[in-house]
């Protein structure tokens, strides 16, 4: 992240862009508040450091300039000993901080890391603010025309009429966050706040705080309930939420039923029910699945499969300046039969990786669809059979495949494959596959 650094003294601004520097940021140097306008404005990737005291325009007129044409842009104020009141006043105009000199680089260093946190956050929200300004856009990344799919979509459609809470579950990869993000699109809270909490990503401690408060002073944020009133929020992975924290959140629940103030959206990463129920206490995921959006498994989309690898290879074929190939027939046959245990995601990778094979001349789908064992999780499937046993059938119909083709011969089974002998050998005892039955 760019951080720009103003201060009329040469000496100051290089030994800030030195020490930033090292710790990972990207510093621009500015010898005047004037320079620095020039540069600075509302997309502005990054935050300020600026001395208050300059000839010219100061520190706190640079800062009312800069809080005029962006108040989410973080400014940290530089003052010299005995500033400490007009610091006080930078605060009240909106500045992120100060520091008074002199200071040890390892506090601007933390001032800076929290600011960048802040202009992250406050850039992505505006980036999906904009994307989801036209529902019509992110409906239209729903793409596909299968059953399942166009189901998906009018459950999407349907529900956006509703205030009530939405429980979305599906598999890894499969598209869930979209579907909220579409849910929220569509809705008439489409132009109120949009936040999403990953319950995953935080410890028990502040997790609490990030989603009911009192935050601490080390925390570069608000209280989730209070951040998306009037809006939507998102708790990503629910299952992942702590016992305590599910009695505190459907106390929260209860309060906001009768009301539209907040709109909850939970996402759960297993796509089956009983799992789900069997880690989340029946009153919250009850209360929770007031409304209930099921998003399908790649593997269940038919010819979608087809049309978004074409969609995805056309887009990455565009950008590495290259045309996309054109699938065999059994090439595509491979893509319908494979178990997609990341889902789309996994299929935007392959696609990917089929056109950087196809820059070098090459094109070898097998070797890509074949999934190491330590990447298949303990998921059950929206049926409630493991998802392994999909990845398994499929894997054997790969290798069997391979062996016919090449009448028995190993090297060529491992060449097309990629993979060594001894797993080669490994897996085809595991499938009680005998080389034997393939020679002429």
């Amino acid at each position: 992240m760019k951080v720009a650094i103003i201060d009329d003294e040469r000496d100051m601004r290089l030994s800030i862009s030195q020490w930033l520097s090292l710790s990972g940021y990207e510093p621009e140097s500015f010898a005047s508040a004037e320079d620095a306008l020039t540069s600075i404005n509302y997309h502005y990737p990054g935050l300020v450091v600026t001395d208050i005291k300059m000839p010219g325009m100061d520190g706190m007129q640079l800062l009312k300039k800069l809080m005029g044409q962006d108040s989410g842009l973080p400014v940290i104020l530089i003052t010299g000993h005995g500033d400490v009141p007009m610091a006080v006043e930078a605060m009240r105009l909106g500045a992120f901080n100060f520091l008074e000199k002199p200071f040890e680089p390892e506090d601007l260093t933390q001032l800076v890391k929290l600011a960048a946190q802040k202009r992250r956050s406050i850039l992505e929200s505006r980036e999906l603010r904009q994307e989801l300004s036209d529902s019509s856009k992110i409906i239209k990344k729903l793409a596909g025309s299968s059953k399942v799919l166009l189901k998906l979509k009018e459950d999407i459609l349907d529900f956006s009429q509703s205030d009530a809470f939405v429980l979305i579950e599906g598999e890894t990869g499969s598209g869930k966050t979209l579907a909220a993000h579409a849910l929220h699109a569509v809705s008439k809270k489409t132009a109120k706040a949009l936040i999403t909490v990953h319950c995953s990503a935080y410890d028990a401690p502040a997790l609490s705080r990030r989603l009911f408060g009192p935050v601490e002073e080390t925390d570069n944020f608000l209280p989730a309930f209070e951040e998306a009133k009037g809006g939507t929020l998102i708790l990503e992975d629910i299952e992942r939420l702590p016992m305590d924290l599910q009695g505190k959140l459907l106390d929260k629940l209860v309060v906001l039923e009768n009301s539209s103030e907040i709109r909850l959206i939970a996402i759960s990463n297993h796509s089956s029910p009983t799992f789900v129920k069997n880690i989340v206490r029946d009153d919250l995921y009850f209360r929770l699945s007031s409304l209930k959006i099921s998003v399908p498994s790649l593997r269940k989309r038919g010819n979608d499969i087809i049309d978004l690898f074409y969609q995805y290879a056309s887009s990455f074929a565009e950008e590495y300046g290259c045309l996309a190939p054109v699938l065999t027939s059994e090439q595509s046959s491979q893509l319908m039969q494979a178990p997609w245990p990341g889902n789309v995601r996994q299929l935007i990778n392959i696609a990917e990786q089929i056109i950087i094979q196809s820059r070098r001349g090459e094109l070898n789908l097998s070797s890509l669809l074949i999934i190491s064992e330590e990447n298949i999780d303990n998921t059950i499937t929206s049926d409630g059979k493991p998802l392994k046993l999909y990845v398994e059938a499929f894997e054997k119909s790969l290798i069997e495949s391979s062996i016919r083709k090449h009448k028995g011969s190993i090297n060529k089974v491992m060449e097309e494959l990629l993979i060594p002998r001894r797993t080669l050998n490994e897996k085809m005892a595991k499938y009680s596959l005998n080389r034997s039955t393939f020679l002429e």
